[in-house]
């Protein structure tokens, strides 16, 4: 790949350092060289491509660390996927994995419903979307978040991606055939949910005993991790004394609760942007989402000023839109009291830790892969900008280009 140089930018490099005014990042064979001020910049060889972007800010490109690939967000009703054959939902996928990327999201964490030929799929050139970590099903008991199981009679586990477990021994055998598929993280229900139709939030999930026999297959499988699906007080207090390695939502956390997060190194992601709208996937949802959307927003800054490790995650596709991600940076500034500068880097740096890929992503420094975004204007004056598709211009992953708005020659 040729050399690229993206001049007369203004750098956010992703790590919380000011914002370096007149920058140069130098991408060489799909790897950040440089990046910093122009005035220290290497010699460029003649032959490189130049790209002037025009004042605009350059960030590294952003994480949506949960993600729903396979449901449609507002654009259908996860009713419909039974009414088409399995192929049919795999072309759906096309269009939000290419919305979804141009957003400038380079790296999802999909937490159900996609699996691994999907995210191989993708790394391997075959279709254009973001990097993709997955976890392909959902773990809970009967009767749980996963189970949707309906007065009728139809059951809709298996088409969502549920995965029933009531003992430790079924946890530890369903774990380990997804582990031989070779997803890259366990997804476990921990309390119930707005959307399940058997239960609610407040209510305890899967045990304590049985987040850390999953905990410790996960580990024993190639040092993977589990992110627990965890609402109310008593699914969060199991994920976290479970071992989690991320508590997803996490609403009715506590003081005592937030300070365990903190010393055992846990990630919390909140998944705001999905509270601004009620959950309307059934009319159970429709009651629950009003209670537990207002309490988001009143404990997400406590969760910020206890020092917990916040990533970015959105539950894209069941509430909120595919490309939407960048909303939330605005609802962490908004509700969590993160200044602009700490939501980027809980999109970037942050996230790609809670990924485990900080050595090679997050962050624009010299040796890692250069996932590159071009945004309009100052994202620090004014964080909901990113929000907004048409001001993303240039999306490059590993220094290819896979969105360009702006209309930049590459």
């Amino acid at each position: 790949m040729a050399t690229i140089t993206l001049q007369n930018a203004r750098l956010i490099d992703g790590t919380g350092a000011d914002p370096v005014t007149d920058a140069v990042v130098v991408i060489d064979d799909g790897k950040i060289t440089y990046a910093g001020p122009a005035s220290a910049a290497p010699q460029i060889d003649d032959s490189a491509t130049r790209v002037d972007v025009g004042g605009n800010t350059v960030t590294p490109g952003f994480f949506d660390c949960h993600v729903h690939l396979s449901l449609p967000g507002t654009k259908g009703s996860p009713i419909m996927s039974a009414m088409v054959p399995p192929s049919y939902r795999y072309f759906q996928l096309l269009d939000r994995l290419k919305t979804t990327v141009e957003a400038g999201v380079t790296t999802v964490r999909d937490l159900m419903g996609v699996d691994v030929g999907v995210r191989d799929a993708v790394a391997h050139g075959l279709i254009e979307g973001p990097r993709m970590l997955v976890a392909d099903k959902m773990f809970s008991q009967t009767g749980g978040h996963a189970d949707f199981h309906i007065p009728s009679g139809l059951d809709g586990t298996g088409l969502v991606g549920g995965t029933l477990i009531d003992t430790v021994d079924e946890a530890r055998v369903e774990a380990r055939k997804l582990l031989r598929e070779g997803v890259d993280v366990l997804k476990v229900a921990s309390s119930g949910g707005v959307t399940s139709v058997s239960d609610d939030p407040d209510w305890l999930g899967a045990r304590t005993d049985i987040v850390a026999a999953l905990v410790e297959e996960a580990h024993n499988y190639g040092g993977r991790k589990v992110a627990a699906h965890a609402i109310g007080f008593l699914g969060i207090q199991a994920a976290i004394q479970g071992g989690a390695h991320s508590i997803e939502h996490g609403y009715a956390l506590t003081d005592e609760l937030r300070t365990e997060m903190v010393q055992r190194g846990q990630f919390l992601v909140p998944t705001l942007i999905e509270t601004l709208k009620p959950d309307t996937a059934t009319p159970q949802a429709v009651a629950k989402s009003t209670k537990w959307h207002a309490l988001a927003h009143e404990s997400i800054q406590a969760s910020v000023e206890s020092g917990i490790k916040i990533a970015v995650g959105t539950d894209a596709g069941l509430v909120p839109d595919h490309g939407d991600t960048l909303g939330e940076l605005g609802c962490l500034v908004k509700f969590g009291g993160m200044t602009p500068m700490q939501a980027i880097v809980a999109g970037t740096r942050t996230s790609a830790e809670l990924c485990e890929v900080d050595d090679k992503l997050g962050t624009l420094e010299s040796g890692k892969l250069a996932d590159v975004v071009v945004v309009k204007g100052d994202p620090l004056a004014d964080i909901d900008s990113l929000a907004d598709h048409e001001n993303i211009l240039l999306v490059l992953k590993e220094g290819r280009t896979v969105g360009n708005r702006g209309g930049y020659a590459l």
